[in-house]
């Protein structure tokens, strides 16, 4: 009895060429869903968390600067209602913004490895479709890395969103109570925290709070840092046992060995930066609050 055999081009080109195309179809469409959901579901989602939101940046801005004012003005430790409002608000709007970053980046890296996989196992698509599966490999590689980094920064917003918020303070107001606090606290933080006189708790809390806001992304680097050297070592070793008989895999390992000790070293120059604004804060919140950070 003769065993009929599969026509090779049964699975169209994709199949030949080893691209799961209904899979990297799918993930595909879930990016190109959760780049839009990144921008403008968390400020709904947000508001809706915090049982209040802001129509847009101006808004949020003016009630920043309305509460930050009644918050100085008090003297306490604690935040003022209408100040809390808005730390919650920027609290949410961070976390949700993590959660999407971090969805993101897990269908990049594993549409990422779909189709790198694909290129090394390409052998009947021809130079064009060879170029294709790479130039998707690298775009979608470069924006697993960007979604890496959102996700960061997203995390060091939600664990301190005070000191985040305080980015969005306009500095350089010269008239009016905002910027009285603000010339009162360059005044306490010039001399921090040999001031002379009774620092005001205010100060203290935005020291402190400035202090974990560089201490969580020092943290993050340091993980993102240790990921990246392990991903180099394994791409080196695989790199290694491809030789000169897989050509294209030594090509693809050892580019990935490369970029991964480059971002490694990057991410370990971003840690020690932001471990040493941590340990003594008060300098680089000064000179934030000067116009200068």
């Amino acid at each position: 009895m003769t065993r009929t055999s599969r026509p090779t081009g049964a699975h169209g080109p994709s199949g030949s060429a080893g691209v799961p195309g209904r899979a990297c179809a799918v993930l595909a469409a879930l990016a190109a869903a959760l780049v839009p959901a990144f921008v403008f579901a968390p400020g709904p989602l947000a508001a809706r968390m915090s049982g209040g939101g802001f129509g847009d940046r101006r808004a949020l801005v003016g009630s920043l600067s309305e509460s930050f004012v009644d918050y100085w003005s008090s003297g306490d430790r604690d935040f003022s209602p209408s100040l809390q409002r808005v730390v919650d608000y920027w609290l949410d709007y961070h976390l949700v913004k993590a959660v999407i970053a971090a969805a993101l980046l897990a269908v990049l890296t594993t549409l990422g490895v779909l189709l790198w996989r694909a290129f090394l196992r390409a052998g009947r698509v021809g130079a064009v479709g060879t170029a294709a599966l790479a130039s998707a490999g690298i775009l979608v590689t470069a924006l697993a890395l960007l979604s890496a980094a959102a996700v960061m920064a997203n995390i060091q917003g939600a664990v301190a969103p005070f000191s985040s918020l305080l980015s969005m303070l306009p500095m350089r107001v010269s008239h009016g109570e905002l910027a009285d606090a603000l010339d009162q606290i360059r005044r306490y933080l010039a001399d921090y925290p040999d001031s002379g006189e009774r620092t005001p708790p205010a100060v203290e809390v935005m020291v402190s709070d400035f202090s974990r806001y560089h201490a969580v992304m020092a943290v993050a680097a340091m993980t993102v840092a240790a990921v990246l050297a392990g991903t180099g070592v394994v791409s080196w070793k695989r790199s290694a046992r491809a030789g000169a008989s897989d050509g294209r895999a030594m090509r693809v390992f050892r580019s990935f060995g490369l970029l991964s000790a480059l971002l490694s070293s990057a991410a370990i120059v971003v840690a020690v930066a932001n471990l040493t604004t941590a340990v003594g804060p008060a300098p680089a919140l000064r000179a934030f609050f000067d116009g200068g950070w």
